[in-house]
């Protein structure tokens, strides 16, 4: 099959529920297809996505307290504040129909999700956040949902630590890992600092599990992609999300790949467009 030419990527910024936003956008290769919603997660933005949306077009924005959006210290760093900004993200993007896809704390947007099930084409779940029972946070978390300890541990954040604490989430060293590492130290300010420290005390174990309260209602087709390797959050809650949902999921592990898998296995970039693409 020949492969599609590459989309352009264009950024856009406004104001939206009264926080100044960026994100990117790229046409869809096909003109019936739902618009593809990607969702970072914590430390970095948008740019994650670059590979996705050259392939499949879509809207890629830095969210609130992360990359080049607003980060102001009245914003409700939760999953209910995210699903309030996105619900008026989408509606300033007029998506009326779309699809999702999100990583880690990206996960924001299954809250959305839950809120519009039937606005929802296709999602792509990838190592993310578990709005499930059974999940403790892992060892930095801990730190950060501490009152003091949080602080003090931002403040001996160096852009060498950063460096070295996002080594454990890749399984390849080379330039994707520099690259991701540099890009997040650019935008690690106290800003994004005090929104990390604030979405993580938002959310003890009991509140994920009650953000996810209402997944059976989500029917789309659904992709579960994991990196094996992700030494945050165990490929258990891959399955945990399949068997959550009240459509049809498919789960994909990744082998030989952490956190990021499509940056370990850039492969799985073709797999997630071309699932997203049967939604066309």
């Amino acid at each position: 099959m020949a492969r599609e030419a590459e989309m352009p990527i264009i950024e856009r910024d406004a104001e939206v529920a009264g926080v100044p936003v960026l994100w990117r956008e790229a046409p869809s290769p096909a003109a019936n297809r739902a618009p593809v919603l990607y969702l970072h997660g914590n430390p970095t933005d948008g740019d994650d996505f670059r590979p996705f949306l050259t392939r499949a077009g879509g809207i890629a924005p830095d969210l609130p307290g992360f990359g080049r959006s607003g980060k102001g210290s009245s914003f409700d760093y939760s999953i209910d504040g995210y699903a309030d900004f996105l619900e008026a993200f989408v509606e300033l993007m007029e998506l009326e129909r779309f699809s999702l896809v999100v990583h880690d704390w990206g996960g924001v947007g299954l809250a959305l999700a839950q809120r519009r099930p039937r606005s929802l084409e296709r999602l792509v779940i990838i190592n993310c956040v578990p709005f499930l029972p059974g999940y403790r946070w892992h060892r930095w978390a801990r730190l950060w949902r501490r009152p003091v300890v949080g602080e003090l541990t931002m403040g001996f954040t160096t852009r060498f630590v950063l460096r070295q604490t996002l080594r454990e989430a890749f399984v390849t060293r080379g330039p994707e890992l520099d690259a991701v590492a540099d890009r997040a130290w650019s935008h690690f300010d106290h800003g994004t600092q005090r929104a990390v420290l604030r979405l993580y005390r938002s959310a003890p174990p009991q509140v994920l599990e009650a953000a996810g309260s209402r997944l059976a209602e989500i029917t789309a087709p659904t992709l579960v992609a994991w990196g094996e390797r992700d030494p945050y959050i165990s490929t258990d809650f891959a399955q945990a999300y399949a068997d959550a949902l009240g459509g049809e999921a498919r789960v994909k592990l990744v082998a030989g790949a952490g956190h990021w898998p499509w940056l370990d296995r850039p492969e799985l970039v073709e797999e997630i467009v071309a699932f997203l693409g049967e939604g066309g």
